[in-house]
């Protein structure tokens, strides 16, 4: 591939919905987004399909959920239409996601075209890759070449924990071994998750929500440090407990420079199942 290091052509960010950028985050980065199919019904997350959507129709347990990745067609759309010559493509897990190689695909189409992307995976999920977004998109603004706009995405280190009312949703999509999910039913835990290795993994098993929900806390604020951290809370269908988590946080973790409250779109939700409440903690 011909390097465009020594041109003064702009470079651009595209990463996928699964994000979760806060609303106004989102700047310039081009965001593709990820389908999600209620019973015979087919959409765009967050344009066409609602977290809403999907937490009824998992309340309702009537139709089928489940998700797919954009076409290497539609980022390969995205590419030629972000005006760039030189772009950098940030994407949630591969171990989670075929998105990444959808992006790598499209990547090889436009090389045609003259338009040089390099795909990154993030290894992660929800505001996990949402910061590792942000910091490319802060080092493009700068000016920075495309060597320096992957360095700042992939310099960041997040953890992503967060809390499920249950297990059988990540079961049913192949996010998490039956085993594991057996266990969770079996003694009627309540599980506390983490993305680790690119995959969704249990971290602890915790009897009760309430005392879940204080260790999610309590983990939260172990990892955040004394140093400066950006912190995020996600939730599905639970922004009031969301709220009060944040401001718990807040209050624990006064050096985070940045809290973000976001609600998980459509993807993670067919996933997760209504309930979910998540913490990520970003250095870097």
């Amino acid at each position: 591939m011909a390097s465009l290091l020594g041109m003064a052509t702009p470079v651009a960010v595209v990463t996928d919905s699964t994000a979760y950028l806060p609303e106004g985050l989102a700047g310039d980065v081009r965001v593709v987004p990820l389908h999600v199919v209620l019973g015979s019904r087919t959409g765009a997350e967050g344009t066409e399909v609602s977290p809403h959507d999907v937490a009824a129709a998992l309340a309702e347990r009537r139709l089928q959920v489940s998700t797919s990745r954009p076409t290497p067609a539609e980022f390969a759309d995205a590419y030629r239409a972000s005006g760039s010559s030189c772009l950098v493509s940030i994407h949630l897990s591969a171990e989670l996601s075929g998105t990444y190689d959808a992006a790598v695909l499209a990547a090889a189409d436009v090389e045609a075209d003259g338009i040089e992307v390099h795909v990154v995976d993030s290894r992660t999920i929800a505001m996990g890759l949402g910061f590792a977004v942000l910091a490319a998109a802060r080092a493009a603004r700068d000016g920075a070449d495309v060597r320096a706009v992957v360095a700042a995405a992939t310099a960041v280190d997040t953890d992503v924990l967060f809390y499920v009312d249950t297990l059988e949703h990540l079961r049913r999509g192949g996010r998490i071994g039956a085993a594991a999910a057996l266990i969770g039913t079996a003694l009627a835990v309540k599980p506390l998750l983490h993305v680790t290795g690119g995959r969704i993994a249990p971290l602890e098993k915790v009897r009760t929500a309430s005392k879940a929900l204080a260790r999610l806390e309590d983990l939260a604020v172990q990892r955040a440090g004394d140093g400066p951290v950006g912190l995020a809370v996600h939730h599905l269908a639970a922004p009031e407990k969301a709220a009060a988590l944040a401001a718990r946080l807040a209050a624990r973790v006064p050096a985070a420079t940045v809290l973000h409250v976001s609600e998980v779109g459509a993807v993670v939700g067919a996933h997760v199942g209504p309930g979910l409440l998540g913490v990520v903690v970003s250095r870097g």
